[in-house]
């Protein structure tokens, strides 16, 4: 099953995204970031749902916090572990009332980024928090959240960070970031059993800043994750290009076994592009 993100259209309020990509033909549409709060955007979306046939699922900074910030599982900020639990049991309650099985969210941070740096070179005038302290933080809140979840019958998704050469460099050559490569991911594995959403875009741009070979994190990944992110880039950032057939990604995605998994794409070039890559996509899954 293939859904596009809702980020993939650029409005401000979700009843615009969904209206613009239900238009387009798209049936499951994954509920994400980039839009504000409103009163009664819940209604809104189950009489889309109702109207086009929708399937929806919900991702990370979906539902709009009233107020922006960073979800940060591993901060050492009591305020923004209390907001982030916050927005992740919303998120929880929402999947449930849509149905919805799964609801991926971002690794944590040892650092304490603002939302204007998201995606950017982010300064390194904060102290990182130390790695074991906040993968013990993140373990200890992800497990909470997550027994929640599953009462309520939605599994829990960690997706991998993703680290730019920028970020790299300006953190002198220390990872300020959770969960960024395979090794990484099989670390946090061993210390606590969860359910990886990978990101392919976030992967390749965190191999090109550790020198780590891309085709080989897939090969190890893949099969270990049954959710993944689509969406391409030249490797320095995560630019959320089209996913073009015969691509270097194409070609590993093509060579792997991706039978029972799900997709979304995250291609933020025009519908056109998302069209377009939803073509590609099927035809090797």
């Amino acid at each position: 099953m293939i859904f596009v993100s809702s980020s993939n259209v650029k409005s401000k309020r979700i009843k615009e995204s969904v209206e613009e990509l239900a238009s387009s033909g798209f049936k499951n549409i994954e509920l994400s970031g980039g839009t504000n709060y409103y009163e009664g955007f819940e209604n809104d979306l189950l009489e889309l749902r109702e109207k086009y046939g929708l399937n929806f699922r919900c991702h990370n900074y979906f539902p709009p916090p009233i107020k922006s910030f960073v979800v940060n599982l591993s901060s050492d900020k009591e305020n923004v572990l209390k907001n982030s639990r916050e927005l992740i049991n919303n998120a929880i309650d929402l999947s449930a009332l849509f149905g919805a099985k799964e609801y991926g969210l971002h690794a944590g941070f040892r650092i304490s980024p603002k939302v204007t740096d998201l995606g950017k070179k982010i300064s390194n005038s904060s102290t990182l928090i130390p790695y074991d302290h906040a993968l013990d933080t993140f373990i200890k809140e992800f497990s909470s959240l997550n027994k929640i979840a599953k009462d309520k019958g939605v599994d829990l998704y960690i997706e991998n960070n993703v680290l730019s050469r920028k970020n790299y460099k300006s953190f002198n050559g220390e990872n300020p970031f959770l969960l960024v490569n395979s090794q990484e991911r099989d670390e946090l594995q061993q210390k606590m059993n969860f359910n990886l959403l990978l990101d392919v875009a976030h992967l390749k741009v965190s191999c090109c800043s550790l020198e780590l070979n891309f085709e080989q994190e897939m090969n190890h990944l893949i099969p270990l994750s049954n959710y993944l992110h689509i969406s391409d880039n030249d490797g320095s950032r995560d630019s959320n290009e089209e996913f073009i057939e015969k691509s270097v990604l194409y070609n590993i995605l093509k060579n792997n076994n991706l039978k029972d998994k799900t997709f979304t794409l995250e291609v933020y070039d025009g519908i056109d592009s998302v069209l377009r890559s939803y073509e590609s996509l099927d035809k090797i899954i």
